[in-house]
């Protein structure tokens, strides 16, 4: 019975939004940036497959259903970035120097604390991309023979991160400049940071996610020179 269910690609698109609901139904109750949504989704995912010993291929067989969609939200940030298109223009030129300083110190930081801890080259270049949106991450890292995997769960990582710690963040560096909101949002966190930064204002939602978009097109550009 097990395997009949598992096999069916509803099962994983089921156990998605089903894990999902409930993480948004405990942030909303709670008030707190810990309780994630997609934290406890991913928690309570795991949880289910490792107490049910399922594989993750026959999870996968409906988490790559919700995968297509990942590619059309993310396009959909441009209408964010249409609506502030008056605000992008007047600040292009401090989003980008931005964006460039946050990529390379994004870069830098992996690096150093790779060659620090004695880490491989395969794991840095799996990691290198892990502040960029997933599509051009996932090229980035296989491009310089990466592991898919491991790219995958640092973006996760670090876009989680970035949506729970972006407003303590802000408070504890005193930033007042929403620009620069935007900017060290959109660039450090992807689009799971930037579904924070559209929460505090759709203004800092456009700059980040336009933020977003330079960083993958200047990570990929470093990437390209540099290794």
């Amino acid at each position: 019975m097990k395997e009949l269910i598992t096999a069916n690609p509803l099962f994983g698109v089921s156990i998605t939004i089903i894990s999902y609901a409930l993480g948004l139904f405990a942030n909303k109750k709670t008030g707190k940036a810990i309780f994630n949504p997609l934290l406890i989704a991913e928690v309570l995912i795991v949880a289910v497959l490792l107490i049910f010993d399922i594989p993750f291929s026959s999870y996968n067989k409906g988490g790559a259903v919700i995968n297509m969609f990942l590619g059309p939200i993310t396009a959909l940030l441009a209408y964010s970035i249409y609506r502030e298109r008056e605000l992008v223009k007047s600040h292009l030129l401090s989003i980008l120097a931005g964006t460039i300083a946050g990529s390379i110190a994004s870069i830098i930081s992996i690096i150093f604390l790779s060659k620090l801890f004695g880490i491989n080259e395969p794991l840095i270049s799996s990691l290198l991309p892990k502040s960029v949106t997933t599509p051009i991450a996932i090229a980035i890292s296989e491009s310089l023979g990466g592991i898919r995997s491991l790219t995958v769960t640092s973006l996760l990582l670090t876009g989680v991160a970035g949506n729970i710690l972006a407003p303590f963040m802000i408070k504890l560096f005193r930033v007042r400049n929403r620009v620069a909101e935007g900017v060290a949002i959109g660039t450090a966190s992807h689009v799971v940071g930037t579904s924070k930064a559209l929460e505090m204002g759709e203004d800092i939602g456009a700059i980040s996610s336009i933020a977003l978009s330079f960083s993958g097109i200047i990570t990929a550009v470093i990437a390209m020179i540099a290794f």
